[in-house]
């Protein structure tokens, strides 16, 4: 089984790791290089009179290329990872006397990205250079915070049994929501909001489709492996 588990997991988070980079490249790299743009101060929005100064930049992708090869590397590693997640989900799910299957995968990748993406994203959206933030302390312990009530959330709608088990999923999900991200006392910075709202809608997208084509192939390759056994 462990033999299954590397596999399965380092074959899929290294494929998604290409697939979402490459998605990176398309829709989220040219808006991340027009927010740095506006951080560095090479472009202004807002005037000393409140008028706008800027308009849409074209930035050159084939720039610093040994920085789109660290996103590729960053990329894989941080896919494999979520990947053994899965994996060690899947084994756990089978020894419980579960049968894993692609479809199931795929539904579990969604899940990841529910509770890792979406839900922390509804008090912190991923944010564009140039956006002020509250204290990375703060932020790091409401995000991991979010993901594990997250998962213990799903996990209790997946598998658990009655209304109280619902409902206790339901509190369990809103519970640091209710608590609240960390924010700032004041709103200000220094790129167009439009910029910030496609950034976070391309790099959730984004995501989505990593979660679920990871799902997809790691449940694959775990149901090629078992039923070779």
């Amino acid at each position: 089984m462990l033999k299954n588990m590397l596999t399965s997991a380092v074959f899929a988070g290294v494929a998604v790791g290409l697939i979402a980079a490459l998605l990176q490249f398309w829709l989220v790299t040219p808006l991340l290089l027009q927010g740095e743009m506006y951080e560095s101060g090479t472009v202004v929005h807002f005037a000393t009179d409140g008028s706008t100064q800027s308009s849409p930049q074209r930035p050159n992708l084939l720039e610093e290329p040994s920085r789109h090869l660290m996103t590729i590397g960053f990329n894989m590693v941080a896919w494999t990872g979520f990947a053994f997640f899965l994996v060690a989900g899947y084994a756990w799910f089978e020894r419980r006397g579960g049968e894993m299957t692609a479809r199931l995968g795929l539904i579990w990748g969604l899940a990841g990205f529910i509770a890792v993406q979406l839900a922390p994203a509804i008090g912190m959206p991923p944010e564009l250079p140039g956006t002020v933030r509250p204290e990375v302390e703060l932020r790091q312990i409401w995000w991991i915070c979010t993901v594990l009530c997250s998962v213990g959330a799903l996990a209790l709608l997946a598998f658990g049994r009655g209304a109280l088990t619902i409902i206790a999923a339901f509190v369990l999900f809103a519970l640091p929501h209710v608590f609240g991200a960390p924010e700032l006392d004041t709103f200000f910075g220094v790129a167009p909001p439009e910029l910030s709202s496609n950034f976070a809608t391309r790099s959730l997208g984004v995501s989505a489709v990593g979660w679920t084509i990871l799902g997809l192939i790691a449940a694959t390759l775990w149901v090629r492996q078992r039923d070779e056994v």
